[in-house]
């Protein structure tokens, strides 16, 4: 039993050791550095090129068992 004990103290121990080395935040000097790679701009499900299916500014819709091309 005791042996156990010391096993289950070591574990948290060592548990306790490797997150307490965690970063919270990114810190003010790296800020520009990050606002130069951050972009707000996803690309779409669907844009200018021919899909499987449907052409350019479309995507596949299927409902009820019927499939038809509808815009973006």
């Amino acid at each position: 039993m005791r042996k156990l004990m010391i096993v289950a103290a070591m574990a948290a121990l060592a548990l306790g050791a490797v997150s307490a080395n965690a970063q919270t935040t990114r810190g003010a000097a790296s800020l520009t550095a990050t606002a130069q790679n951050f972009t707000p701009i996803e690309k779409a499900a669907c844009g200018p090129v021919w899909g499987r299916y449907c052409a350019p500014f479309h995507h596949r819709v299927c409902r009820r068992g019927r499939c038809w091309c509808a815009p973006c």
